[in-house]
């Protein structure tokens, strides 16, 4: 019984702390304890799938980059250098890794918890506040995109494979990749309902990997799916780490920050909206 009254009076602290602040309904600043929450169910069963995370980039490296790359050779990057079609390609898988541990992290994983762990019900009525739950999963997830990142990166750094100082950049720049799809994951995943729904984010993450220039430069393709491929979120990512590894540092670097600190704005913005519309009636 002491235990439960230590957390009662740990609870009714909370709720009369934040009673008269701005804002107190959203957030209590208690988000670290969904990704303690997270953490435990890590140890506990979820292991092995996110260690799967590490590996998938790292065959893509060695069959097309080191494989498929000894019949192309060497290949131009944005400056007019030739760099190694393995060097080509690292920065992309490593923006590509940091986009999938997020993006899962945050639609499939979310996706259960919201339909059949019923979990945010419970949080909800708690001293959390949608902002705190929100924040909590995105963080979760980041965190997930910066270990996929630090991983890949602690593999090709020793193959030669960033030829820059520059590329020790591209870890935090996988921080905010990571950040920005994790952001809009969620924002997506709370309004989606069933399994169906669901694998239309494998449909528009696919594509996506494929045609972001991760294995080839987009000169390839005409003008009007070019641009159309320039919009889309990895490729501002695979630019942004692909810039720093390769010491290409120019003022559009800037355009891609912006571009990504847009996407955690608004999928913050949404996905608070939406678990407030959703569990606080």
């Amino acid at each position: 019984m002491s235990l439960i009254n230590a957390t009662v009076d740990s609870a009714i602290a909370i709720a009369e702390r934040r009673a008269n602040r701005p804002g107190a309904g959203l957030y209590a600043g208690r988000s670290r304890v969904v990704v303690e929450r997270a953490y435990y169910a890590l140890k506990s069963s979820t292991w092995v799938i996110v260690a799967s995370g590490f590996v998938e980039p790292v065959f893509y490296l060695l069959a097309f980059g080191f494989g498929l790359g000894k019949l192309i050779g060497g290949i131009t990057d944005g400056a007019g250098h030739e760099v190694s079609y393995a060097a080509y390609i690292a920065p992309a898988l490593l923006a590509t890794s940091a986009m999938n541990g997020a993006i899962y992290d945050s639609t499939w994983n979310v996706f259960f918890k919201m339909h059949f762990g019923k979990l945010y019900q419970g949080m909800l009525s708690t001293s959390l506040g949608p902002v705190d739950v929100a924040m909590g999963e995105i963080g979760w997830a980041l965190l997930r995109g910066l270990t996929y990142a630090i991983g890949f990166m602690a593999v090709v750094a020793p193959m030669g494979l960033i030829p820059s100082w520059w590329g020790i950049m591209a870890i935090p720049a996988a921080s905010l990749i990571a950040f920005g799809f994790a952001s809009i994951g969620m924002g997506v995943t709370s309004y989606l309902t069933n399994f169906q729904q669901m694998n239309w984010v494998n449909f528009f993450m696919l594509p996506m990997f494929l045609f972001s220039g991760t294995f080839y430069p987009l000169t390839v393709y005409p003008d009007w799916l070019r641009w159309a491929i320039e919009a889309m979120p990895l490729w501002q990512g695979i630019q942004l780490v692909r810039g720093f590894t390769l010491g290409i540092i120019d003022v559009s670097m800037l355009g891609h920050i912006v571009y990504f600190l847009v996407m955690i704005a608004l999928g913050l913005f949404f996905t608070t909206k939406r678990l407030r519309a959703l569990f606080l009636r």
